[in-house]
C-alpha cells in the first residue's frame, strides 16, 4: 500500500508547505499550519460539466440579464443583501456561537415565498422541530436534511429543486474526494466550491453558515470569502438584546447598509427605527448622559452616551469604555486636558454606549466629550440637545460625513438643538425645525452647552 502524501496548510490563508512552519510567510500568522493529506486530482464528474473552453467576447456584445431578486420577507435582511436574494447567489453567514444565526435563518426560511431545503450537520431533526415550534415558524415549506456529505446534500437539492438552500454549517461538511476530516482547510474550500457550482448551474440562492475564530474573523481560509458572492456578519453581545447584521462583501449590493434585530422570546424581531429603542425616556435629566447622532453605513440613528467621572481611589486612574474605542477615549481625555483645561489625570473615567452597541463613527467624539464634562461638573445637559462632530487633536471640530442625514434624524425625533461642525457644505437650516448650532472649536461647545452663552 502506497504511503499517503501529506502537506501542511495554513488555516488562515490556505498557503501550503512541504514541512511545518511556525510563522506563515504569506499572511504572517503564527502556529496556523496543520498537517493534511495531499489532495488527489478530482475527477471531472464531480464538477458536473465538460472541460470545454470558451471564446472571448466584447463587453459591448454581452446581453445584460437583469435578474429579479427574491425577497426574504424580512426588510432588515433584504436591506443588507441589497434588495433580496439574487438567483444563484452564494451567501456566507457568520457570527459568534449563540448569537442567533440558526434562529434568524429558520425565521427567514419560514417567511420565504418558496420551497426551502435546510441542511444541517450540527443539529438533528428533533432539535430543528423544537426550535421551529418555539419560534412559531411556518414550516410547511421547509424540508430538513441532516447530512454532512456535500455530495448527498447537492444530490437531494437537485432532486427536490428548492427555491432556497441553507447549509448549516460549512465546517461540518466533507466531500469524499478529499481524504481529511471535516473543518480542515481543504474540506472547507472544496465543499464551498461544490456548493457554488450548484448555485450557479441551477440559479438557486445558497446561504452557508460559517463559524468564526476567537478574534472575530470567519474560520477557514480567506479563499472561502473569495468564493462566495456575499459575506454577512451577525454581531452583538449575548448579554444584550440587540444584534447587527452587516455585509463585509456584496457583489450585488452595497456594503454600507446594516440591519438591526432584537432578540426576544419568539426569536429575532426587526427594529425598523433603532433610535427609539436606543434612547431612554427619562423624565428627569441625569448628569453624564448625552445623545449622539451617529451613522452605521448610510443609516442614521441616535445613541445614548453615558459617562461616569470619579476620583481615583488607587494611584493609577482607570479608563474603561464599552462600545467605544478605548484608545480614542484616551485621546479625547488628552484634548480636554490640553485645550479645555479640565484636570482629569487623577480621575477614573468610565464610558458606555446604551444598548450594547459598538460604534466606530468618529462623529461620536463631541457627544463623548460632553458626557464626560457633564459627569465631571455633575450638571445635566439641556434636555433636547444632541451632538455630531469629530474632535481633532488641536480641539477643532472637524467635518462629518452625511451631516444632513444626522440632522434630519434628530429633527424627526423631536430634538431641539444639534451641535454640528461648521463645514463648507451648504446646509439649509430653514428645512428643519431643530435649532442647528455650528461650532468650530471645542471652547465654543463648552461655552454654549455648560455656560449658556449663545
Amino acid at each position: 500500500m502506497a504511503k499517503l502524501k501529506t502537506t501542511y496548510v495554513c488555516s488562515n490563508c490556505g498557503a501550503t508547505s512541504a514541512k511545518w512552519i511556525g510563522r506563515c510567510p504569506s499572511c504572517g500568522e503564527w502556529n496556523t499550519y496543520n498537517e493534511e493529506v495531499a489532495e488527489p486530482q478530482r475527477p471531472t464528474s464531480v464538477v458536473g460539466r465538460a472541460a470545454t473552453g470558451s471564446a472571448p467576447i466584447l463587453i459591448k456584445d454581452i446581453v445584460e440579464n437583469r435578474q429579479q431578486r427574491s425577497s426574504t420577507q424580512s426588510s432588515e435582511f433584504d436591506r443588507v443583501l441589497g434588495g433580496g436574494l439574487v438567483p444563484g447567489v452564494v451567501v456566507l453567514f457568520g457570527g459568534e456561537p449563540g448569537i442567533g444565526k440558526s434562529t434568524l435563518l429558520l425565521q427567514v426560511a419560514g417567511k420565504f415565498n418558496g420551497t426551502v431545503l435546510y441542511a444541517s450537520g450540527e443539529e438533528s431533526a428533533e432539535q430543528i422541530k423544537m426550535r421551529a415550534t418555539r419560534l412559531k415558524v411556518n414550516d410547511s415549506n421547509i424540508y430538513f436534511l441532516a447530512e454532512i456529505s456535500c455530495e448527498n446534500i447537492i444530490a437531494q437539492a437537485r432532486s427536490l429543486k428548492p427555491d432556497l438552500l441553507i447549509v448549516d454549517s460549512i465546517q461540518t461538511l466533507r466531500t469524499e474526494y478529499v481524504e481529511s476530516s471535516s473543518g480542515t482547510v481543504t474540506q472547507i474550500r472544496e465543499c464551498a466550491t461544490l456548493l457554488q457550482q450548484y448555485a450557479k448551474e441551477t440559479a438557486t440562492p445558497v446561504i452557508i453558515v460559517g463559524h468564526i475564530t476567537k478574534d472575530g474573523s470567519l474560520a477557514g481560509p480567506k479563499v472561502l470569502e473569495h468564493v462566495v458572492d456575499t459575506v454577512l456578519q451577525f454581531e452583538g453581545d449575548n448579554h444584550f438584546f440587540y444584534r447587527i447584521l452587516r455585509a463585509h462583501k456584496n457583489r450585488f449590493g452595497s456594503t454600507s447598509e446594516i440591519g438591526i434585530f432584537e432578540m426576544g422570546e419568539e426569536g429575532l424581531q426587526e427594529v425598523p427605527n433603532p433610535s427609539e429603542f436606543l434612547l431612554s425616556n427619562h423624565r428627569e435629566q441625569y448628569s453624564g448622559v448625552s445623545t449622539a447622532a451617529t451613522l452605521e453605513g448610510v443609516r442614521p440613528f441616535m445613541v445614548e452616551v453615558q459617562a461616569l467621572v470619579s476620583s481615583a481611589v488607587y494611584g493609577t486612574p482607570q479608563r474603561s469604555s464599552t462600545g467605544f474605542d478605548s484608545r480614542r477615549l484616551n485621546m479625547l481625555l488628552a484634548v480636554l486636558e490640553k485645550k479645555a483645561n479640565f484636570k482629569l489625570a487623577t480621575k477614573d473615567v468610565f464610558l458606555n454606549l446604551a444598548g450594547g452597541l459598538k460604534v466606530i463613527d468618529p462623529a461620536l467624539d463631541l457627544s463623548v466629550i460632553c458626557a464626560i464634562l457633564s459627569s465631571d461638573v455633575d450638571r445635566p445637559l439641556r434636555q433636547g440637545d444632541c451632538f455630531a462632530g469629530e474632535v481633532g487633536l488641536s480641539g477643532e471640530i472637524r467635518p462629518t460625513a452625511r451631516i444632513e442625514q444626522r440632522i434630519a434624524e434628530a429633527d424627526k425625533l423631536g430634538y431641539k438643538r444639534i451641535f454640528v461642525p461648521n463645514q463648507p457644505k451648504n446646509i439649509q437650516p430653514d428645512k428643519y425645525k431643530i435649532n442647528i448650532q455650528f461650532v468650530d472649536k471645542l471652547e465654543q461647545v463648552i461655552s454654549k452647552v455648560f455656560i449658556g452663552k449663545d
